[in-house]
Parts: structure tokens; C-alpha cells; sequence
């Protein structure tokens, strides 16, 4: 809507003095660019989601964005999302490039302010925990790139991202593939103003691309026979952890990997930090609660990797994050604190 919300409250400004008067910033970025359009919608998630559907079914080289005030408010448009985002491709044949961004992470704003419920989106995911994807020979499916191939069997696209340059990459993916798959992000919250969470340039110029995961580029790939424990984490959490870990002077000793995109969840570039950290143990950390959030999903994918690795430490994936519970969030700020540094120390204990 032209009103927008946080950081967007820019994308239409109003003349205070004279009616009808606005500009829109976003259409004069550069003289060949296409039309920018904001529209006006009523305040129904359910309406403005299954309209947006409808437009990106309609118009495949648009790149049609619905982004939730918060995450959470999209339990709203469950229906739009579980009988036709979901299935569409399955039931209908009808591919949709539509992109969800939900603004998701734990901040001590309290149960409707946190949590997207990632965990939903990822069970609805028709990809198969107990089976490593390898590429298979199949009418309609012709490609030779693992990623490729992942990508255009799955029914959707999740993604919990940590750079500027890969939310650039995978939203201009989008349009690139030669399919249209829907795209569900959990979208940034604090990290929009997170000097530690920047990009450069050079990694949205050409040759460059969209990371699946992002290895351990710190001390731990330079002596991986040392590290004692790799941390294999999604989104926001991966900054808490990070910080962590300089903080208690465990650099060389615990790496962490950033797992970006979920679903179709990386086996192959999963698999090689596996190899190279070999000695280590493994542990899955994330800021949601044991019940929700990507471990449920990532940890079985994990022992699937190993087992087929015939390594040892399929049974050994350890959890760091807060215990199971029926709301998403505490509304409790000090109960948040208090579950923050609980979750840290699991995280760094070797």
C-alpha cells in the first residue's frame, strides 16, 4: 500500500500542501527501467495475496512481491497459501513466480511479533527427508546443474537469508529461471540496520550469483582438522552466533555454516563441509523454539547426508535454540534475554 510500513514508508511522498500531489523515487532510477506500481489494497491478507496470485500467474515475467506487515499475520492468507501457492504446479499445472516476504526473527517483541512459522512452510515442502536428491532422468526435466535440477522439481522455494547480495541474487532468480517456482523469505527484521550485515559491490557485479549456503570462511577452513564443532544455522541467528563465538574466544574451534536456502535443501555443498570438518562435532542452532523453526526439517536431511557418507555422526546432531513451547515468542523481555544467553551457551559448549 502507498503508505508502507518501516523502511518502505518512502516508496510514495505526498505534497503536505497541495492534494493529489506525490512522487514515487522508485520510477526514476534510471531512464529505461520498467514501471514501478504500488497499489492500494484493503486490509486483508487473504484478498491481497490471493489477488497478487492471481497476477503472477498472469504475468510470469513480472516479479510480483506480497510482503506481510509482520510475518506472523500471514496465518490470514493460510488458505490462499496451503491450497494454491503450495500445490498449484501439482494440481492445476499452473506455475507461479510469487514471492513472500515475512518478516521473521526473535527479538524480544513478544508471541504475534516473531515468527513467520517457518516450520509450516517447510512441511509443506515435497521434498523427501530420507533420500540424498540425485539427478534423475525425467520427461519434463532436463538439467545437468544439481541446483538446476532441485530447483524445478520442487514445489517451492524457502529461504532464510543473511547478506544484501543474496537477497539481490534471489530475487532477480526469480525472473532468470526458465520456470516460475514460488518463492516463500523469511524477510529481515533488526538486520536491515545491522552494520555487520552488509554486502559489497563486487558481489552483485557480473560472474557473481546467489549462495545456497555460505561455508566457514574464517579460521576454521584454514586448520578444518582442528575445529571441534561445526554450527550449521539459517538467517539472523547466524550474527548472535557469531559474535558469540569471538566473545568466548572459539574462533579456530567452531565453525559456522549458513544454511541460505532451505528448500530444495543444498545436500551437495552440505556434504563438503561435512568432509572438510571431519573431526567435528555437529549441531544444529537456531533462535526459534525446538518445535518450530528449520531443525525439525534440517535435522533429518542432515542424518540422511551422513548416513549415506557412512559417517558416524548421523546419530550425534546436536540442538541449541530454546525448548519446545505452544506460543512462538515469550512476551516477556527479560524471559527473552534470559532465553537468549541460555541458547548461546548450548551453542558454544564443546
Amino acid at each position: 500500500v502507498e503508505r508502507g510500513t518501516f523502511s518502505h514508508r518512502h516508496h510514495v511522498l505526498h505534497d503536505q500542501d497541495k492534494d493529489l500531489v506525490f512522487h514515487v523515487p522508485m520510477n526514476y532510477l534510471h531512464p529505461t527501467q520498467g514501471h514501478y506500481t504500488i497499489c492500494n489494497s484493503s486490509l486483508s491478507e487473504f484478498a491481497a495475496l490471493g489477488f497478487e496470485l492471481g497476477y503472477s500467474t498472469t504475468n510470469p515475467n513480472s516479479l510480483v512481491i506480497w510482503e506481510a506487515q509482520f510475518g506472523d499475520f500471514v496465518n490470514n492468507a493460510q488458505c490462499i497459501i496451503d491450497q494454491f501457492i503450495s500445490s498449484g504446479q501439482a494440481k492445476w499445472v499452473r506455475q507461479s513466480g510469487i514471492v513472500l516476504l515475512l518478516p521473521h526473527g526473535y527479538e524480544g517483541q513478544g508471541p504475534e511479533h516473531s515468527s513467520a512459522r517457518l516450520e509450516r512452510f517447510l512441511q509443506m515442502a515435497d521434498e523427501d527427508e530420507d533420500q540424498v536428491t540425485e539427478i534423475k532422468e525425467r520427461k519434463h526435466i532436463q538439467h545437468t546443474d544439481i541446483a538446476m535440477y532441485q530447483l524445478d522439481d520442487t514445489n517451492w522455494i524457502i529461504a532464510h537469508l543473511t547478506t544484501p547480495a543474496n537477497y539481490f541474487h534471489i530475487l532477480r532468480r526469480q525472473l532468470a529461471l526458465p520456470f516460475r517456482k514460488p518463492l516463500v523469505m523469511m524477510s529481515p527484521k533488526s538486520l536491515l540496520r545491522l552494520p555487520e550485515c552488509r554486502s559489497s559491490f563486487d558481489e552483485m557485479i557480473t560472474g557473481t550469483s546467489f549462495k545456497r549456503i555460505y561455508p566457514d570462511e574464517g579460521e576454521p577452513s584454514n586448520n578444518p582438522n582442528d575445529v571441534k564443532k561445526i554450527i550449521f544455522c539459517s538467517g539472523k541467528t547466524y550474527y548472535d552466533l557469531y559474535k558469540e563465538r569471538a566473545t568466548n574466544k572459539l574462533d579456530s574451534q567452531i565453525a559456522i555454516v549458513r544454511i541460505e536456502q532451505l528448500c530444495p535443501f543444498p545436500f551437495d555443498e552440505i556434504r563438503q563441509e561435512l568432509e572438510k570438518y571431519k573431526n567435528a562435532k555437529i549441531c544444529f542452532a537456531q533462535e526459534e523454539h525446538k518445535n518450530m523453526g528449520p531443525y525439525t526439517f534440517c535435522k533429518p536431511r542432515l542424518a540422511c547426508l551422513l548416513r549415506s557418507m557412512n559417517d558416524a555422526r548421523a546419530g550425534e546432531i546436536n540442538y541449541a535454540g530454546r525448548d519446545s513451547a505452544a506460543a512462538t515468542a515469550t512476551g516477556i523481555k527479560s524471559s527473552h534475554y534470559q532465553e537468549q544467553k541460555t541458547y548461546m551457551q548450548q551453542a558454544m559448549a564443546l
